[in-house]
């Protein structure tokens, strides 16, 4: 029975067998072909020459053109890091490929320059792809000084894991190429792959979850937030924690995941702060100062500075009086001047409400004349009381 003939594919390098006859072979056929066509390879290798300066010009002009002096990664800065890690071989070698079909290369010189060119552009795509990569994490996190530390601390790590992914794609896809059996590999670093990630898994939910306060920026370094109960300032943001200086002095260390899990409410970026306050009046109150109580709130808000006017009513008329609620905001991102503002509206309506004899209610319940006071109770002279105010940090319903 005769030996059936296998045909390998041409665009499948294959090894050859005997390597030093090969070599041979490749010898004279490139001696052979420098005799027969000398014109031929010398306008190739001038246009060749002039393909290669070409191609570097371009590199430098886009260099050039592409440098930014911002603080900021922009699109104009990723394109000059790829022209920058554009090997001259390459370009060496893509002028090679270009020109070779005019000079009438022998045909083992041209699949071995073709063999060169797809390694070299492999290589060179991950390069590239690598650079644009990063070019874009950077432009996404919008790196500033007071950002570069953890940035740069992550940027390591990103750069590792995106390298070695692409790399190794480069190279299944280059071993693909010469005709090696690349599935054992793949499941080999596919397996590995699952092992790592499973034993690491804790450090990379912490390193995702820190990648994602550098791209989204819930918060910087130095500012103020609510988290868990906790008060405080921003002192770093790590890859795995991140440091909150709470008001009390003690310094919390929370996991990036953990922090993530729940909400972070950023009080360094409001630019208001919205007051609620309640008071509790007597139900000897007349119906004309029950009305001129409003007034009274309304006037004392707009004429206090930094402070707007939200809502104030007639909330309630229960056992503990009547309830009416103000609501107003205080436009200032500093804490000092929104206690100032509170205190100065505070300590202005218990004037006007003093010249106006409006009594507020006893909290005991026994100045109180409503539907649930016993009408043979004594009167007992009303106590000035406040009740407890309630305030958000955020802004409650318009």
């Amino acid at each position: 029975m005769a030996n059936a003939k296998v045909t390998v594919p041409d665009h499948v390098f294959t090894p050859p067998q005997d390597l030093a006859g090969q070599g041979q072979m490749l010898v004279n056929e490139t001696v052979t072909w420098l005799q027969a066509n000398s014109l031929r390879i010398v306008i190739a290798l001038a246009v060749g020459a002039v393909i290669v300066v070409a191609l570097l010009a371009v590199q430098k002009a886009a260099q050039r053109l592409c440098r930014s002096e911002d603080p900021l990664v922009g699109w104009r800065t990723i394109l000059g890091r790829i022209a920058a890690r554009t090997s001259f071989w390459f370009l060496v070698i893509v002028a090679a490929r270009l020109v070779d079909g005019y000079a009438d290369t022998p045909p083992l010189l041209d699949k071995t320059i073709a063999f060169l060119f797809t390694v070299s552009f492999t290589f060179q795509a991950a390069i590239w792809v690598r650079e644009l990569v990063l070019g874009f994490v950077e432009h996404r996190a919008g790196a500033t000084d007071q950002d570069h530390g953890t940035l740069a601390s992550a940027m390591g790590i990103i750069r590792f894991l995106v390298s070695f992914t692409l790399f190794s794609i480069a190279l299944v896809l280059v071993l693909g190429n010469l005709g090696v059996n690349v599935t054992g590999l793949i499941a080999g670093l596919g397996v590995g792959g699952i092992a790592i990630g499973l034993a690491a898994q804790g450090i990379f939910k912490d390193l995702f979850a820190a990648l994602a306060i550098i791209f989204d920026r819930p918060f910087r370094k130095g500012d103020s937030v609510k988290w868990n109960g906790i008060s405080g300032n921003i002192e770093r943001i790590g890859l795995k924690t991140t440091h909150i200086r709470a008001v009390t002095g003690e310094l919390v260390v929370v996991g990036n995941d953990d922090l993530l899990k729940k909400e972070v409410y950023n009080l360094a970026r409001l630019d208001h702060r919205r007051m609620i306050v309640g008071y509790a009046l007597a139900y000897d109150t007349s119906d004309t100062q029950a009305a001129q109580v409003l007034d009274i709130i309304r006037e004392t808000v707009k004429a206090t500075d930094k402070c707007k006017l939200a809502r104030v009513g007639l909330m309630a008329m229960d056992k503990e009086g009547l309830q009416y609620e103000l609501q107003y905001d205080v436009m200032s991102s500093n804490y000092n001047e929104v206690i100032a503002a509170r205190t100065q509206v505070n300590l202005a309506i218990l004037r006007r409400f003093r010249e106006a004899s409006i009594a507020f209610a006893d909290p005991n319940g026994k100045a109180q004349e409503g539907p649930e006071a016993k009408p043979e109770a004594a009167p007992a002279p009303p106590a000035a009381t406040v009740k407890e105010p309630v305030e958000t940090d955020h802004e409650t319903a318009p």
